[in-house]
């Protein structure tokens, strides 16, 4: 039963941090409309300065977890950006 629990919160987590319910509305993903306007250097910025909140609040406001994870997606995405 434990671990049933563990994966329905791995899922809402997920969600949270990949696709969050509340970014898509209007037909397309506010990052998507971010990196539209901000582009190149700009949008990289973004990414970093969103790295350096979720790790710097990771506990504080909330779930650490989530957090980390949340830093983790801006971190990934930063360096895909970078290539």
């Amino acid at each position: 039963m434990g671990s049933t629990n563990n994966k329905a919160s791995a899922r809402k987590v997920k969600d949270m941090v990949n696709h969050p319910e509340h970014y898509t509305k209007g037909g397309i993903e506010t990052i998507d409309f971010i990196k539209a306007k901000l582009s190149g250097y700009g949008y990289r910025a973004y990414l970093t300065g969103n790295v350096i909140k979720y790790m710097s609040r990771a506990g504080s406001k909330g779930d650490k977890l989530e957090d980390l994870q949340k830093a983790k997606w801006y971190l990934d995405e930063l360096i895909k950006e970078s290539k």
